[in-house]
C-alpha cells in the first residue's frame, strides 16, 4: 500500500482572494503546502502574477504554474476575446463561466497529489458569495471526491487523498474576516475578471461586486487597486 505523506497538501492558487485564504487556512492546519496554478488563457494574465506573489509570502515548498490554452476552445467571456465580461447582473449561469475549468484544474491537482504521495487537495470554491458556477457546488466535490477514491492508485490501495473546501459555506465577509485573522495580504490578490496589467480591478464585474462587497460587510479595509 502507499503511504501518503501526513500534512501533505496540494493547494490551487490563482492569485484571487478565495485561493490566498485557502492557502493560509492550510498552512494554518499545519500542512506542508505545493501550491498549483494555471495559465489557461485568460485574459486576466496579472492573476499569475497575484498567484506567484501568494506562493511566495505563503511559504510553499513549491509551485508550479500549468500553460492549458483553454482559449482555444473558447466559450468563455475570461478566455475568448469574441465574448465580453459583462457588467451587470444576470440571472442564471453567467458566460464567465469556463467550462470544465474546475475538472481540469483539480485533476492535474491530483496528478501532482499521487506524485507527492499527498494527504489533501485544498481548492477555494465557495457555494454561496459566488457566480453560481455549477463546479463550485457542494455536489460537484462530492462527486470528484468520489473520483478520486476511484480513479487513483492510493484509492484502490484503501487510502483516501482528501479533497478540501474550507471555504464552501462561508459568505465573502467570513473569508475575509478568516483571511485577516490569518495575516494574508489581500493586496496582492486579484480578483478582478478584467483586471488590467498592472492587477488594477474593473470595479464592474460580479467578481469585483462581490469583493468589495465582502470587504465592506467584514468592516476590513479593502486595499483593491481600481483601473
Amino acid at each position: 500500500m502507499t503511504a501518503l505523506k501526513k500534512n501533505v497538501a496540494v493547494v490551487l492558487v490563482s492569485g484571487g482572494l478565495d485561493s490566498a485564504t485557502c492557502l493560509a487556512i492550510a498552512r494554518d492546519r499545519g500542512f506542508d503546502c505545493y501550491a498549483l496554478s494555471f495559465d489557461y488563457g485568460q485574459k486576466s494574465s496579472s492573476e499569475l502574477d497575484a498567484a506567484r506573489l501568494v506562493a511566495a509570502s505563503g511559504n510553499v515548498l513549491d509551485h508550479k504554474i500549468i500553460e492549458l490554452n483553454m482559449g482555444t476552445i473558447g466559450g468563455s467571456a475570461l478566455t475568448d476575446d469574441d465574448i465580453s465580461v459583462p457588467e451587470q447582473e444576470s440571472e442564471g449561469i453567467p458566460v464567465t463561466y469556463v467550462p470544465a475549468r474546475n475538472t481540469v484544474f483539480l485533476s492535474y491537482a491530483l496528478a501532482w497529489a499521487e506524485v507527492l504521495n499527498a494527504q489533501a487537495i485544498f481548492i477555494g470554491v465557495n457555494a454561496l458569495d459566488y457566480s453560481g458556477y455549477p463546479d463550485c457546488r457542494p455536489e460537484y466535490i462530492e462527486a470528484f471526491q468520489t473520483l478520486i477514491n476511484l480513479a487513483t492508485k492510493v484509492g484502490v490501495e484503501g487510502s483516501v487523498i482528501s479533497l478540501e473546501t474550507p471555504l464552501i459555506d462561508l459568505s465573502k465577509a467570513e473569508i475575509i474576516k478568516t483571511g485577516a485573522g490569518l495575516s494574508v495580504d489581500y493586496a496582492v490578490t486579484v480578483s478582478c475578471y478584467q483586471a488590467d496589467s498592472e492587477g488594477r480591478a474593473c470595479g464592474q464585474c460580479d467578481s469585483c461586486r462581490f469583493r468589495s462587497r465582502g470587504f465592506k460587510n467584514a468592516e476590513v479595509e479593502d486595499p483593491t487597486r481600481y483601473q
